[in-house]
């Protein structure tokens, strides 16, 4: 991959959001940097030379040590936890390999915004990530974030976000993402929610909850008893809702989670098998699927319940999934109409029907990449991989390489896919996710089995 971007120094990161306490802009203390000038062009011809660039990262400094009323102790403390959190973000999604905040000298506060340069040349740094925290009086934190060029020994952005103390993992992730978009030109990721399966029990009696978590699996709560089996979710656009596919006493239900009050609303009760249902990018309506008279096909009915459904496939056999493309006009799916399962895209409304699998072996639970430019899908020959393609169906390419691997969904920016892995022992599912490249696989960590991961876009 290459990437070219002209880098402007002295950009600002505004972030205005309801979650946070308010917005702020980086506090005049220390000292109120002046304005930046000049640009840094930066030629990167494989991801390797971007793993080459070496970024520290410092622990957070304070100006007081005091109480935080988080679990991760003091000021001091949480100041180390959150450039912990800050380099485990920027070194697990494979795109650099930062070092720090562990074996790396801690900055005074005063240096927070006037770096030793020196000490992180001696140290082949190329650029310096520092930044603090402080306790306000109104028992919110204020976060600092700050990154450096050490070789032209300038500042190329900063941002700062007042945040209960609840939220202090997500100033981490804001301050993640700065850094990433800033070096890499993309957009950021971080700041996001996954929604999945977790599941526990014997294998033929397995209880299925509906469960949330951090992009990096923290802060993890469940959101539905397990009284009912709940399936394949997915947030809404806007980040209000969850989305998800639940059997109460054996009935398929469509669900919609409301996350801000903990309750939730039936969209639909089909009566008949029904799978995957999915959000159109505009939150207006829910594609689905159901089995009736022998034939199993694609409905949309609108998100706010009600209404009658129309009916998108009419064809023989077994029509499945259903994800828009990222403007909406078209929906990719599965289907077995040429005798077995095989990716396939149509309009929006229904039209224009089109198989684009033509590789071999069978192909099942396509996703649209947020970019547009790919769908992500399980291929079965053998084993279930997990593999890309370009919407006409040329370029496929496998991400993974195990026995079971399915269900992939993509990264607020697309650069990586999730997916869940299953144990060929003890049939135990996990949470995984690889970059485009396929070289960079990690576990996320879960509590109980996890499966159907859902990777909701960047927090509002």
């Amino acid at each position: 991959m290459k990437i070219t971007r002209i880098l402007a120094l002295g950009l600002i990161l505004s972030v205005s959001t309801t979650a946070f306490a308010q917005s702020a802009p980086v506090p005049p203390t220390p000292a109120q940097a002046g304005n930046d000038e000049g640009g840094l062009e930066v030629t990167v011809s494989d991801d390797s030379a971007w793993q080459d660039l070496g970024i520290a990262i410092t622990t957070f400094s304070t100006d007081a040590d005091v109480p935080t009323g988080t679990n991760a102790g003091s000021t001091a403390a949480l100041g180390r936890a959150m450039s912990q959190v800050v380099a485990g973000d920027l070194k697990n999604n494979g795109l650099f390999k930062p070092s720090g905040p562990d074996g790396l000298p801690q900055p005074p506060f005063a240096q927070v915004q006037a770096p030793d340069y020196g000490v992180w040349s001696s140290r082949s740094a190329d650029m310096l990530v520092q930044g603090y925290v402080r306790a306000g009086s109104g028992g919110n934190l204020t976060v600092g974030c700050y990154l450096y060029d050490v070789r032209l020994k300038q500042q190329l952005i900063k941002g700062g976000w007042q945040v209960p103390p609840s939220d202090w993992r997500r100033a981490a992730h804001k301050c993640a993402d700065m850094v990433y978009s800033r070096l890499s030109g993309e957009s950021p990721f971080f700041d996001s929610k996954i929604a999945y399966i977790a599941e526990t029990g014997p294998k033929d009696h397995r209880m299925k909850r509906l469960a949330i978590m951090d992009s990096d699996g923290a802060n993890h709560r469940y959101l539905t008893s397990g009284q009912s089996m709940a399936l394949t979710p997915r947030y809404s656009p806007d980040y209000s809702k969850i989305l998800y596919l639940s059997y109460l006493n054996g009935q398929p239900s469509i669900y919609v989670y409301d996350l801000a009050t903990d309750t939730q609303k039936l969209i639909a009760r089909t009566g008949s098998p029904t799978l995957a249902p999915r959000w159109s990018p505009d939150g207006k309506w829910v594609l689905y699927s159901m089995a009736k008279s022998g034939t199993t096909d694609i409905y949309r009915i609108s998100s706010a319940g009600g209404g009658t459904p129309q009916q998108l496939t009419q064809g023989p056999g077994i029509n499945i999934g259903g994800s828009y493309s990222p403007n909406g006009s078209q929906i990719v799916f599965e289907s077995d109409r040429s005798g077995s399962q095989q990716i396939y895209v149509m309009n929006a409304d229904g039209s224009n029907q089109r198989r684009i699998s033509f590789f071999g072996g069978r192909a099942a639970t396509p996703e649209w990449s947020p970019r547009g430019d790919q769908i992500a899908f399980t291929h079965i020959a053998g084993n279930l991989r997990v593999a890309v393609m370009n919407p006409s169906g040329g370029g496929m390419r496998y991400l993974t390489d195990s026995w079971q691997d399915e269900a992939p969904t993509w990264s607020p920016n697309g650069r990586i896919v999730q997916f869940f892995r299953t144990a060929k022992t003890s049939g135990v599912a996990s949470i995984w996710q690889v970059d485009l490249t396929g070289r960079n696989e990690r576990k996320l960590p879960t509590p109980v089995g996890a499966s159907d991961p859902a990777w909701g876009p960047i927090r509002p």
